[in-house]
């Protein structure tokens, strides 16, 4: 059953949100945690600074005030920037069934494109003249057959793909924060894109994009697509780790083809050696792709009302604390193993991670992994 559109959130509830998810700590699975165990952000807020406490940090992390977050709701609405909750209608259907979708979406431009089929296209900032020409030729016939393309807006493949579907609608997935583009040659392109297409980010607006933010804006390009496809990317491109999450998230992964002596296309020629679709037409996407348009998604998170945003109390014993402590170490373990060798409930033992993460002394790994720091 398709449970989109389930919550609105009011201007409050959504600067508790804010509040919530720009705290330090707190990323969106801590998010999604900390909403069921309290019941909603304004209760979850007012706990952070005892369950960092309680997790051994020396001092609480920083909690952005009301006002700061009045402020970056103000700033958004007046440049034309919406903050769409995760569970609202207009939040896209598919970034609801990833890991760890973002809470807030901040978007721009034309909204609809979101709820279109999506396909994304990247590849190798130092794409080839041939690889550029192909990634616009299948944008171009992929936004022709209905499709809006999704990418990162980075140099070669990206912008070359953004640039062929100007007309048919594009999504451009940011970094850094909506004031600030990178990179910044690229704010004609993004002008060009928002009239019929959309900018997405999770990130604060003046929020200025390190390495580490790459990564993870990846998930949220394969996130939005139906599937993805490569277009040039040697053995350590960054547009190996958008194929991964793809994978990893149920989606179609594609590849195109290229010469063994140029090392551009050594990641697509092993995606492809790894049971990847081989594209060298568009019909090679669009035949995987139309079966899966439409299916339903199941949302992972409800906001309730602001009446019911009742905490609810775990709070482990100091002998419980210690098992779960002793059992993690600097390699990932899986919570299942430290509900089952601690000898504790599975609330326990994840208040107990909450409390560590919260003082920034747990790291998450995907697959439910979690280790110290």
């Amino acid at each position: 059953m398709n449970t989109r559109g389930r919550i609105t959130l009011t201007d409050e509830q959504r600067i508790d949100w804010l509040r919530l998810i720009r705290a330090d700590h707190v990323g969106p699975r801590t998010f999604r945690t900390l909403i069921n165990h309290y019941g909603g952000a304004a209760a979850a807020v007012a706990a952070l600074p005892d369950l960092a406490r309680r997790g051994g940090a020396a001092r609480p992390g920083r909690i952005p005030s009301r006002a700061e977050a009045e402020a970056e709701f103000k700033a958004a609405r007046d440049h034309g920037i919406a903050l769409v909750a995760l569970g609202e209608a207009d939040y896209p259907a598919r970034l609801t069934a990833i890991d760890d979708p973002p809470p807030l979406l901040a978007v721009r431009g034309h909204a609809p494109v979101l709820a279109q089929p999506l396909v994304a296209i990247v590849g190798s900032r130092n794409a080839s003249a041939v690889g550029v020409k192909f990634a616009e030729r299948l944008a171009h016939d992929l936004g022709a057959a209905g499709f809006g393309i999704v990418s990162g807006l980075a140099r070669g493949i990206d912008a070359g793909a953004h640039r062929a579907s100007l007309t048919t609608g594009t999504v451009a997935v940011l970094a850094g924060g909506h004031n600030r583009i990178y990179p910044a040659e690229h704010v004609p392109l993004l002008d060009a894109i928002l009239p019929r297409g959309a900018a997405v980010s999770e990130m604060p607006l003046n929020w200025e994009p390190r390495a580490r933010d790459f990564p993870r804006r990846n998930r949220l390009i394969s996130g939005l697509s139906l599937g993805v496809v490569i277009v040039e990317a040697a053995r350590r491109s960054g547009s190996l780790i958008t194929a991964r999450l793809a994978g990893e998230q149920g989606r179609e992964v594609f590849a195109v083809p290229g010469s063994p002596l140029d090392p551009r296309a050594d990641g697509t020629n092993d995606l492809i050696k790894q049971g990847a679709t081989l594209v060298t037409e568009v019909a090679d996407v669009i035949n995987v792709l139309e079966p899966i348009i439409g299916r339903d998604i199941e949302l992972p998170i409800r906001e309730p009302d602001a009446a019911d945003e009742r905490p609810t109390d775990f709070e482990p014993s100091r002998d419980q604390r210690e098992r779960v402590i002793a059992l993690l170490g600097p390699s990932p373990a899986s919570i299942d193993d430290l509900v089952r060798l601690s000898e504790t409930s599975a609330a326990i033992v994840r208040t107990v991670l909450l409390e560590l993460e919260l003082a920034g002394r747990l790291e998450r790994h995907g697959g439910g992994l979690v280790s110290l720091i």
